[in-house]
């Protein structure tokens, strides 16, 4: 449960930084906040041990998208490219890390988190921006990686698989 409440107060945090700052805001988000969604999403990947896998998902990022709006009208276009970022982004990393459940934890959360960290460094701000970056895609994506990676290696312990 603190799992759940750490991943939506990150993906809300990190919404509501670039509705404030732009885009300057998405590598510090992407390295702090989305690392960390990223590596939480394999945590929960593990607790939830494919009961409803897919719905609680979905309703996890969904929710995160939810209380961004609540918080700030505003945010309507950044809420929906985040939902839609990271609901593919989701579904890429929980099918690679099903197919890596014989790896320890940190081979299994930063294969995963790369997949997950590529689709969402070109979908959330292409969506979110109206335009397409790649100087943003490409600094997002490298700073997701190694926050992701750092995560792991700190939750690692917490992981009972």
């Amino acid at each position: 449960m603190i799992a759940i409440g750490i991943y939506l107060a990150a993906i809300t945090a990190a919404n509501l930084t670039l509705l404030w700052f732009g885009p300057a805001a998405s590598i510090f988000n992407a390295f702090i906040l989305i690392g960390l969604d990223l590596t939480l999403r394999d945590k929960l990947h593990d607790q939830w041990e494919g009961r409803h896998l897919w719905l609680k998902m979905f309703v996890l990022i969904c929710g995160g998208s939810v209380i961004t709006i609540a918080l700030n009208l505003d945010a309507l276009p950044i809420a929906l490219a985040s939902a839609a970022a990271f609901l593919l982004a989701g579904l890429g990393d929980a099918f690679v890390y099903s197919k890596l459940m014989d790896e320890e934890f940190i081979v299994r959360s930063n294969g995963s988190n790369m997949v997950g960290a590529a689709i969402d460094s070109v979908v959330f701000p292409t969506l979110a921006f109206g335009i397409f970056m790649p100087e943003i895609i490409l600094a997002q994506f490298a700073a997701k990686v190694c926050g992701g990676g750092l995560w792991s290696f700190l939750l690692k312990g917490r992981y009972k698989h």
